[in-house]
């Protein structure tokens, strides 16, 4: 069980540590206080430097035996280039899936939409929109590809939708029409539909943290 905990803390720190760099809140050249970290998430020093560790393969921070922790960060350029990679294989798990989805997975799919959309305007839509985004991108039986969507996935903050929230609306009619084409057994619409929700989402994102950064501004839900 120490094994699965210390697993728990490290992966609530890389994914919260690493929200606070895509979104801008920890800018390049910041320098990381590991003990700081260390308190904030009530943990041993372990976990966090595996978590810091795990962001540096990432490319989000270098960690230096003299000079320590510093953030790297990553580019609105660079945002927008892993967006379009991640549409193009979350288009093809949307494809697949209109393929090769059993009936009660479909249902299954439009279950969690609905309850994404009953999650409006509360924070569980994030939660509902991982889990339906998932069962989408397990629903096209492709371990492989699975695989690659873990970790093309890592660019998107968690909190995207609480980030911005007037995403929420579109979000929840991509959503519509994305079941409505598995359920139709058309993956090129499927594709069509799942790619562009995906790269409307970089390029909100990396809209913001251009005109953030020409203001200098942090974000207010990092």
């Amino acid at each position: 069980m120490a094994t699965d905990i210390a697993g728990t803390v490290r992966e609530r720190a890389a994914r919260e540590l690493r929200d606070r760099i895509l979104t801008g809140a920890l800018p390049a050249g910041t320098r990381l206080d590991l003990d700081a970290i260390t308190d904030e998430f009530a943990t041993s020093r372990t976990p966090v430097r595996e978590a810091l560790l795990e962001l540096s393969y990432e490319g989000l921070v270098r960690v230096a035996p003299r000079s320590g922790i510093t953030v790297i960060g990553i580019s609105p350029a660079d945002i927008m280039d892993s967006f379009t990679i991640l549409g193009v294989l979350t288009g093809q798990a949307a494809a697949w899936a209109a393929q090769r989805a059993s009936t009660p997975e479909l249902e299954r799919l439009r279950a969690l939409a609905a309850e994404v959309a009953a999650s409006a305007g509360d924070d569980a839509i994030g939660d509902a929109n991982w889990r339906l985004h998932q069962e989408i991108h397990r629903a096209a039986h492709s371990p492989r590809l699975l695989t690659q969507i873990k970790q093309a996935v890592r660019v998107v903050p968690s909190n995207f939708l609480r980030l911005f929230p007037e995403h929420e609306q579109h979000s929840l009619d991509d959503h519509g029409q994305l079941i409505d084409a598995l359920t139709a057994r058309d993956a090129p619409r499927a594709r069509a539909i799942a790619e562009r929700h995906v790269l409307d989402a970089g390029r909100s994102l990396t809209e913001w943290l251009e005109r953030n950064a020409t203001r200098g501004a942090q974000p207010s839900s990092a």
